[in-house]
């Protein structure tokens, strides 16, 4: 099971009932966390959640309004007395920018690991979690990023008693350990079946719609996306400034074959966003309007 929780759904600058845009994820103990704008600690608290089991946190890019928040997020972990290492990942640069921003937080009782991006695709595999993020295209260098949690196989009782496979060794089989005993080596191949529907979920936030995000989120569970603006009359603008359309966001999920889709990363000047959602339905019947805090659990089918 994935707990996902849209921190933030504010594009440019947090307003009294959003916060900016950031996205948390929970699986088997360990939290991720895309991007950390001002407020983002606030939001996670505001949700009961904790920030100090984030072992891994993305960036999509290193505009302040998807990481001014990081000072006081890395604040609060050393406070919570965290002293596991914890990832960051994101466009090169990043080693730089964070020690830029730890000027106001330059003590920290965990280590700091870094992961950059040089090539339009990278994958990469942390407590869990297997990542692929994605280039999109806006006006400094942006990633999305997939995650997705696989399932193996089911585990065949009847091919590990006909190989004589001890009993005490079938957990960790199935746990994907290689065991050797007496001699013998068994491998989770010999007793699982074929891998299972695991796991995914996308997002994508600041970007012109590129075929790289039809193809990276093809048929996710759920499709985190930017919808910046939602007027008609601002669609010059979100092709000016390298941002998305309710209804450019809302074709990209048809096109992926995606079961649900969340719009996020809001202009200030929105309001009343449910008043477009009939016609972005119309496009594509799974979308719903993301607000901060809203929460999901997907499961394995």
């Amino acid at each position: 099971m994935l707990d996902v929780c849209l921190l933030g759904t504010a594009g440019m600058m947090p307003l009294p009932y959003r916060w900016l845009t950031s996205l948390m994820t929970r699986y088997n103990g360990s939290s991720l966390l895309i991007d950390c704008g001002e407020g983002t600690q606030i939001a996670i608290r505001e949700k009961g959640w904790s920030a100090k089991p984030i072992d891994l946190i993305c960036f999509t890019h290193y505009h302040a309004d998807h990481i001014s928040g990081l000072p006081g997020l890395l604040l609060t972990m050393g406070n919570a007395e965290r002293k596991e290492p914890l990832t960051m990942a994101g466009p090169k640069g990043l080693e730089r920018v964070v020690n830029a921003l730890r000027t106001i937080a330059p003590e920290l009782p965990f280590e700091i690991r870094f992961v950059e991006f040089g090539q339009p695709t990278e994958h990469f595999v942390e407590q869990g979690y297997h990542i692929t993020a994605f280039r999109v295209n806006h006006n400094v260098p942006c990633y999305g990023y997939t995650i997705e949690i696989p399932r193996a196989g089911q585990f065949q009782v009847d091919k590990a008693q006909h190989l004589g496979i001890p009993k005490n060794c079938w957990s960790r089989l199935q746990k994907g350990e290689i065991l050797t005993l007496d001699g013998k080596t068994y491998t989770p191949d010999m007793v699982l079946g074929e891998p299972r529907k695991g796991i995914k979920l996308t997002y994508c936030t600041d970007t012109r719609p590129t075929p790289a995000i039809t193809e990276n989120a093809e048929n996710a569970d759920l499709l985190i996306i930017e919808g910046m603006y939602a007027e008609k009359e601002k669609a010059a603008k979100a092709r000016q400034y390298k941002h998305m359309t309710f209804y450019e966001a809302a074709q990209i999920a048809s096109d992926a074959k995606v079961s649900e889709m969340w719009l996020t990363h809001f202009s200030p000047s929105l309001v009343h966003g449910e008043d477009y959602m009939d016609e972005v339905r119309s496009i594509f019947p799974g979308a719903k309007l993301g607000k901060d805090g809203k929460t999901v659990e997907l499961d394995f089918q």
